[in-house]
């Protein structure tokens, strides 16, 4: 098959992630949290001072998991 005979057709990837990060950060030292649409898709976590960098993956269910954990005070210092 000849190439110039092929349709150029464009497939969209995945949209890029909403990523948010906590209203008290007053600086870059924090964390930003990023999902795409879909109850399937993962949680991602980055670095605010290098958007760049490396992100972090984890499944919805992981997720659900830590952040409760959180609010039950779980990793509490104190």
């Amino acid at each position: 098959m000849n190439p110039a005979d092929q349709s150029s057709v464009r497939v969209p990837g995945p949209p890029p992630p909403a990523w948010r990060k906590s209203s008290r950060s007053q600086s870059t030292n924090c964390v930003e949290v990023g999902a795409t649409a879909g109850h399937r898709a993962p949680v991602l976590m980055r670095d605010s001072k290098d958007r760049s960098g490396p992100v972090l993956s984890f499944d919805r269910t992981t997720w659900r998991d830590f952040i409760d954990s959180a609010k039950d005070g779980e990793f509490d210092l104190v």
